[in-house]
């Protein structure tokens, strides 16, 4: 397809988010280069303890070194090169290899595009935040569902991009196919945004929808899990924690604050949580675990269980629906609201990024 652009692509995390994420590129190559003139195509994936090169036959490879990487495929040239990728496939991980060095696998690769889809965990957040410094150093952009390394390592990761010149770009990490955050980084300039309310976690809004219907936390929980909402461990959810990291990222956006240096104050969910939860009912409101930050408080994020009244942005969503409110002064408020929590959702995120770093480049 001629005038078309190849926009190689390394995937660390091959999870759930991550095995979503080369299904759509894998699975709509054409039809993205038909839209965009662009098509983005995993050339290797980077697990935890294995590591694998996917061949231009579609037979995949195992580690470095077999010789099954097309060496040409990095420029990012136009196909009328003849050197658009064909169809491809990720191989089953019995054929993976062991994990090469990451400057050497940048190097080979040559990726325009670094996507991360691994846990956002403290365990995992140093070598995230290593292999994306690196990335970005050499100019390829960093696309992340992974919240943590954003966290701890804000201030060297923006200044690995701008010493690259590459983009770094987080959309899965602040709510899923919620776009929120290309709101905050574009939408707003010049609006004066002065505040940013939020419920941007799916599993509090709907275990609060549930204890005000007269569930108790645990039942509530049962059923988020059963229906896939809720994690294993839904304490980041439950804490507030999440909420306020979601939105610490947004006012990095929107602010430019550091979000590494934020001030925290969350509200957990508990069990008695049911009681005020069925009260705000009871006088037609929904109770909301609402962070909050403003501009004229930099560095403070706050989560308060909020009853919110019709008429609220953050009132009309239910289930695990999330929003986000920007208050901007004469401009009024621009809310964003719905998108789907789901391994599909963060890889459609990135999916966005992918293409937004792209089709600007």
């Amino acid at each position: 397809m001629a005038g078309v652009v190849e926009v190689p692509v390394v995937l660390s995390g091959y999870g759930a988010v991550g095995r979503a994420y080369a299904a759509e590129l894998a699975g709509r190559g054409a039809e993205l280069a038909a839209a965009y003139g662009v098509r983005p195509y995993v050339v290797a994936v980077r697990g935890a303890t294995g590591e694998c090169r996917v061949a231009p036959d579609g037979g995949g490879g195992g580690a470095a070194g077999e010789g099954r990487m097309a060496p040409d495929w990095g420029g990012g040239g136009a196909a009328s090169e003849g050197r658009m990728a064909p169809d491809w496939a990720v191989p089953p991980r019995s054929r993976w290899g062991a994990v090469s060095p990451f400057e050497g696998l940048l190097a080979e690769a040559r990726p325009v595009v670094f996507a991360q889809a691994v846990p956002s965990s403290a365990e995992v957040a140093p070598v995230a935040a290593a292999e994306a410094r690196a990335a970005l150093r050499r100019g390829v952009h960093v696309v992340t569902a992974t919240k943590s390394h954003l966290l701890g390592d804000w201030r060297a990761l923006r200044e690995a991009a701008r010493e690259g010149g590459a983009e770094l770009r987080f959309s899965g990490a602040t709510g899923a196919a919620l776009p929120a955050g290309d709101v905050a980084r574009k939408s707003l300039l010049g609006f004066g945004c002065r505040a940013i309310r939020a419920c941007p976690n799916g599993t509090s809004t709907y275990v609060l929808d549930l204890m005000a219907s007269g569930a108790t936390l645990d039942e509530a929980l049962a059923d988020a899990r059963g229906r896939g909402i809720a994690e294993a461990d839904p304490t980041a959810d439950l804490s507030g924690t999440d909420a306020a990291t979601k939105v610490r990222l947004l006012t990095g956006l929107a602010w430019g604050w550091d979000v590494s240096a934020a001030a925290v104050r969350p509200a957990p969910i508990t069990a008695a949580t049911a009681t005020a939860a069925r009260a705000a009912a009871a006088d037609g409101h929904r109770l909301r675990a609402v962070a909050t930050a403003r501009a004229d408080r930099p560095g403070e994020i706050t989560v308060d269980l909020t009853p919110t009244a019709p008429g609220d942005p953050l009132h009309a969503i239910t289930g695990p629906d999330k929003a986000v409110v920007f208050d901007c002064g004469d401009a009024g408020e621009i809310t964003v609201s719905g998108g789907r929590s789901s391994p599909r959702g963060a890889a459609l995120a990135l999916l966005k990024d992918t293409l937004a770093v792209a089709i600007t480049r």
